[in-house]
């Protein structure tokens, strides 16, 4: 099957060109797998035949947005950048091109997403209407190389994907095998990073999170193995805080708090070079709003206010993704915010992302898990536009 190509996008090659480092744009216009290229480009070297190409590449950067604006301030998040996860207009992706004029499917979806100005997906998961080209399920080899032909084509990137993290532990043969399948399927879309949706786990005390982290620590050893980066994504439940001090309950567990918060806790236990996270935004806010006392050894009350923005900077090139997902305040439901699509709400995102640095490093994925409409079809890939479009507006204040 050969994808349609929109001749006033630019070519994979192209964005490529403008967005990877000089070696990786190269890996990605070849269509192979990271291990295999390492391994050719060892090979060549050896024979100095690869010398004239890597010696060209680094004049490609040149042209590369630096997150200038003259004029308006210095751009908080790069074009290259923006990113949205396919989760928020995943309405769209599920709708039958036969029973609509709007774009159905992943292929069209994406056409329109490379239209709004996004560079960047993420995945949750490899399902789209059955009448869609390719069918219903491209959790294939097969099916991601065909993905990948319509990335290439509308000029984006796979960023990530919340997909399968066994569930097992030790790791069952069967686990073991899905999840190197998974792996290869990253690798052929081209990403750099590979996660869940999901946290290491729901328990509140430290023995459960210490089992996690040997979970983690081992899928993380894996993927690295592939060229992955293995990342958890977390809502505010794993910013609760840890139950870590006694006096024990009846079954032997602690009932009080050192007042370090589980996913910090998390961090510390887990290898800097084989774990890594996806902070949403939106629900580290909930969480800030919901946990800010816990109940120390002593018995007292104590007061800590999470600060989302001050655990990006301090596990720094930890946290190479975000979801950007907005919200109005709202302390009547529970939760301190109602969501918003993304520039719309009360977050202070300029003062976030210029407090995180790094913005050649993270990827920002717009989400709003609302966007999908019953009564307006069209609702969640217009939204993505607006979204796109208050990310694109975010500048550095003038000081």
């Amino acid at each position: 099957m050969t994808p349609y190509s929109d001749p006033s996008r630019p070519s994979g090659a192209d964005v490529a060109a403008l967005t990877d480092t000089p070696d990786e744009a190269l890996r990605r216009s070849l269509g192979v797998g990271r291990r295999r290229f390492l391994s050719t480009c060892t090979a060549a070297a050896a024979g100095a035949v690869a010398a004239p190409v890597f010696g060209a590449a680094p004049a490609l950067a040149h042209g590369r947005d630096h997150g200038h604006d003259h004029g308006r301030g210095q751009v908080l998040v790069p074009p290259h950048k923006r990113g949205i996860i396919l989760y928020t207009v995943r309405d769209a992706t599920a709708r039958d091109p036969l029973a609509s004029d709007l774009p159905s499917g992943f292929r069209e979806v994406f056409k329109q997403l490379a239209r709004h100005g996004y560079r960047q997906v993420e995945f949750a998961g490899y399902r789209q209407h059955a009448n869609a080209p390719g069918g219903d399920n491209l959790e294939t080899v097969e099916g991601a190389r065909l993905l990948r032909r319509w990335l290439d084509d509308y000029g984006l990137r796979a960023q990530g994907n919340h997909g399968f993290i066994p569930s097992s532990w030790p790791l069952t043969a069967a686990d073991k095998d899905t999840f190197k399948k998974h792996l290869e399927i990253a690798n052929i879309l081209g990403m750099d990073h590979m996660g869940t949706g999901g946290d290491p786990t729901g328990s509140s005390y430290q023995a459960d999170w210490d089992v996690a982290a040997d979970k983690w620590n081992a899928l993380g050893e894996i993927a690295r193995r592939e060229g992955i980066k293995l990342y958890t994504h977390n809502h505010d439940s794993a910013y609760g805080f840890l139950l870590d001090r006694g006096p024990l309950d009846d079954q032997g567990r602690p009932t009080r708090s050192s007042g370090i918060r589980k996913l910090e806790y998390f961090l510390k236990v887990t290898d800097p070079k084989l774990v890594w996270l996806e902070m949403d935004i939106f629900w580290a806010h909930v969480a800030q709003y919901k946990f800010h006392t816990y109940t120390a050894p002593d018995g007292s009350t104590r007061e800590n206010v999470f600060d989302p923005a001050a655990l990006v900077t301090r596990y720094n090139k930890r946290y190479p993704l975000f979801h950007a997902k907005d919200g109005v305040v709202d302390t009547a439901n529970g939760m301190g915010w109602d969501m918003v699509p993304f520039g719309t709400g009360d977050i202070d995102y300029t003062t976030f992302f210029s407090r995180v640095g790094l913005s050649n490093y993270r990827n920002p994925m717009v989400e709003d898990d609302n966007s999908p409409s019953a009564t307006d079809p069209a609702q969640s890939l217009r939204e993505a536009k607006i979204s796109h479009d208050n990310m694109a507006a975010l500048r550095r204040r003038r000081r």
